[in-house]
């Protein structure tokens, strides 16, 4: 997990903050795709995959994006920020 600048999120009728963003890939068919499954979290730790997740979704990384993502130097940190990106989210 990655610890993102806070954000409100509606959750079953009141505000909650979300802090950390995780992610793991679902499906990479090693050619022109993946999928990301993804999750923000009230808290958690770069440790940990789990936190209490507020709200979650998946995301495709495709064409130019997937072949800049599959090059990066890490493509961990890469997901992450690609993720960050999409949702328009802020890393720290």
């Amino acid at each position: 997990m990655k610890k993102i600048q806070s954000i409100q999120i509606w959750v079953n009728g009141q505000e909650q903050t979300g802090s950390w963003l995780g992610a793991y890939i679902i499906n990479d068919n090693l050619s022109d795709s993946a999928q990301f499954y993804w999750w923000i979290s009230a808290n958690g730790s770069e440790a940990d995959s789990v936190g209490s997740t507020l709200t979650n979704g998946n995301l495709t990384i495709a064409g130019q994006s997937y072949i800049d993502w599959n090059t990066a130097s890490d493509i961990n940190e890469d997901a992450y920020v690609w993720i960050a990106d999409q949702l328009g989210l802020t890393l720290i």
